[in-house]
């Protein structure tokens, strides 16, 4: 059941049109007090709108070498559409990004060293275009190679699903 409450305030500002050498006076800035009211409404938290579901983005990661079974290891990651980058999900899901390589010489995030580089297996119109790093970067790779610190997953209108191949470091 919706309910709407009214909440007054009353409260005393000083009098700013006796100008600015009363300020020094306590004795006159406390007389000259000018009272002023404010009302407004208030929607008790069990009659507030919910707020609409935001986009997600379902991410799998294939791992880059099969284990011992000989199967990919595949791990799973959800993500609110167009909020995050690709490397800042998987690193917050703790799925392995970077090579041995990659965990000491990455650049941060910054676009720069190429350790992050993953393919897009299925999704890629549920990423951003290819930066201008990626460009620059990724020239001569598969249109399917992305930087993952370039990448942002969804624009904040779109869900769906993103299947991503983590790249053995030998296949860059």
């Amino acid at each position: 059941m919706a309910s709407l409450h009214l909440v007054s305030l009353s409260i005393r500002l000083p009098d700013f049109s006796a100008g600015a050498k009363n300020y020094r006076n306590s004795a006159t800035l406390a007389s000259k007090k000018t009272p002023i009211s404010v009302s407004f409404a208030v929607n008790s938290p069990e009659s507030a709108p919910e707020a609409p579901e935001k986009p997600e983005i379902e991410l799998e990661f294939i791992g880059p070498r099969p284990g011992d079974d000989g199967e990919y290891p595949m791990e799973r990651a959800r993500t609110v559409s167009g909020e995050k980058l690709l490397r800042n999900i998987m690193l917050d899901g703790k799925i392995e990004l970077y090579a041995p390589y990659g965990k000491v010489m990455n650049c941060g995030g910054g676009g720069s060293c190429g350790t992050c580089i993953v393919e897009i297996i299925e999704g890629q119109d549920l990423l951003n275009e290819r930066t201008s790093t990626e460009l620059r970067y990724l020239k001569k790779k598969p249109e399917s190679w992305r930087l993952a610190c370039q990448s942002i997953v969804g624009n904040k209108e779109n869900s769906g699903k993103v299947l991503v191949q983590r790249l053995p470091q030998w296949k860059k």
